[in-house]
């Protein structure tokens, strides 16, 4: 058993709070678009600049950050990443047009990308095999009190002050961080390996086309010029990647991790749930707002139940997890969301807040037991000296899979939803409920709005039924692949075998 760190949890304090200012940053965006773009004479084209510029930056680093941090002390990446996103934010707070907010966002993906690895790995280096799931548990439990605080705060911020208030708030909580982080935290990396910037270079370039593809193919449809030139430079740069680090003798990203079954099968699971989560707060927030009616700020507050639910099973599952294994865990926990997501597809536009409630915690139960179970066993099967690019791993495949929820499960709601408008609506009110609510509100048509409430509720049922899909095969995934390692411990791959390292300073 490892040395226990003294004030480790302290420092799990400091590694929640440095993943919350994330979170809630992003998560608050969703509320502030409208007034940001009205004081600022913001385009269409500006405000998707100024919410993707982050994501882009932010995908294509993650891999890279975490293997510097791995080689140059996490602790120390995870400080300088937190110093750019507290200026980045002093950047767009006071930001006077598009073009110095988005320059603002992309700082902030720059330092995002380089505290986010940073902090599961010094978790999983402080914290020993016994207490580590609790501490993930924790870890997990913030980030989806982010995840539905984050409106809510938004909404309050900016009813009380303006727009640039949800930037400002980001700078003493980074403040604080890097304070307790100096004071707090010992430094660890690994062992000392030669640098790969060929790999740095290949994986930038193919995770950010990555996302670019994505979100693109969402807009314009995969067949569209410009998605198919990023689609081939995703391929080109990603493939080329894959073959270069299975190669090279010094690797950024050691694949062979892959190898591992408990590894690769729950990085998998979190792919397949990660992508249905994304889909699931796209749809949902559509769903309250244009069916029910809710504001932005209601909506933040109606996904409470799910954070609530969330978090008493986030203990639950770290207890059990223990006892009954990760595997198990995991599939338990991915089952539950499934009926989650079943019970959301019955939905209809006629229904009160009650269903809606009932799925929400069953899918946030699900989630408390799953998600804290599949990220301990993918960080367990990681050796210490590779605890920056697991995690980044962990953190990319979280991203790639929420980015393709987006894009997929967006697509089955608007060809559903164009579908299931009768050809007798105009062609304007065709391609989503917002412009067909517009349209029937410009003309006082009612019967179009009912219409189109009951069309996208229908496609809602399409798309939750594909999201329940894949939340369901990655639960015969995670019963396939994984396996705990009391009962089948797994064979690292030959450039595993090494004496973990934890470099301890100061």
């Amino acid at each position: 058993m490892m040395d226990r760190q003294p004030g480790r949890w302290l420092i799990l304090i400091v590694l929640c709070l440095s993943t919350l200012v994330l979170i809630i940053d992003n998560m608050v965006l969703t509320v502030s678009v409208p007034p940001i773009a009205a004081d600022l004479g913001a385009s269409a084209q500006d405000i998707q600049w100024i919410i993707d510029s982050y994501i882009l930056v932010f995908a294509g680093l993650l891999l890279t950050s975490g293997s510097l941090s791995d080689r140059f002390g996490r602790r120390r990446v995870m400080i300088i990443g937190l110093v750019i996103f507290g200026a980045a934010s002093l950047v767009a707070t006071f930001a006077q047009n598009p073009e110095q907010l988005i320059a603002g966002r992309v700082l902030m993906g720059i330092g995002g990308a380089l505290i986010m690895p940073s902090t599961l790995s010094i978790l999983i280096t402080v914290f020993d095999d016994e207490e580590r799931p609790r501490a993930i548990a924790a870890w997990s439990a913030v980030a989806m009190v982010g995840l539905v605080g984050g409106p809510v705060l938004g909404g309050v911020l900016i009813a009380h002050f303006w727009w640039g208030a949800v930037f400002l708030m980001n700078v003493p909580i980074a403040l604080v961080a890097i304070i307790a982080a100096i004071v707090l935290m010992p430094e660890s990396k690994g062992p000392w390996r030669k640098a790969d910037p060929l790999g740095m270079i290949l994986s930038l370039v193919g995770m950010t086309a990555l996302v670019w593809t994505i979100i693109e193919s969402a807009k314009d449809g995969l067949a569209h010029p410009s998605t198919l030139i990023s689609l081939a430079v995703t391929v080109v740069s990603l493939v080329w990647f894959v073959v270069w680090e299975l190669r090279t003798p010094d690797p950024m990203v050691p694949l062979s991790l892959f190898r591992n079954r408990i590894f690769s099968g729950a990085s998998f699971s979190l792919v397949l749930l990660t992508f249905a989560n994304g889909g699931l707060m796209l749809v949902l927030t559509q769903y309250l707002q244009f069916v029910l009616g809710y504001s932005p700020t209601q909506t933040g507050l109606a996904f409470a139940p799910m954070a609530v639910a969330t978090l008493a099973s986030n203990t639950v599952g770290a207890t059990l997890g223990q006892k009954i294994g990760n595997r198990w865990m995991t599939a338990a926990g991915l089952v539950v969301i499934a009926a989650g997501f079943g019970a959301l597809a019955t939905l209809s536009a006629e229904n009160g807040f009650g269903m809606l409630v009932a799925a929400m915690v069953l899918i946030g139960i699900g989630g408390g037991l799953a998600l804290p179970a599949a990220t301990a066993a993918l960080m367990g099967a990681v050796p210490t000296e590779h605890a920056g690019v697991g995690s980044a791993l962990n953190d990319t495949v979280q991203q790639a899979g929420a980015a393709l929820g987006v894009a997929i499960l967006g697509a089955v709601l608007s060809r559903t939803f164009t579908g299931s408008m009768p050809d007798s609506a105009p062609e304007a009110s065709r391609h989503s409920i917002s412009d067909a609510l517009n349209l029937a509100t410009g003309t006082g048509n009612t019967g179009l709005a009912e219409t189109a409430r009951e069309a996208f509720t229908t496609a809602m049922s399409a798309s939750f039924v594909a999201g329940g899909a894949g939340v369901l095969a990655a639960a015969v995934l995670a019963l396939v692949l994984m396996r705990d390692r009391s009962t089948n411990p797994a064979t690292p791959a030959p450039d595993q075998i090494r004496e973990p390292v934890g470099h301890p300073a100061g």
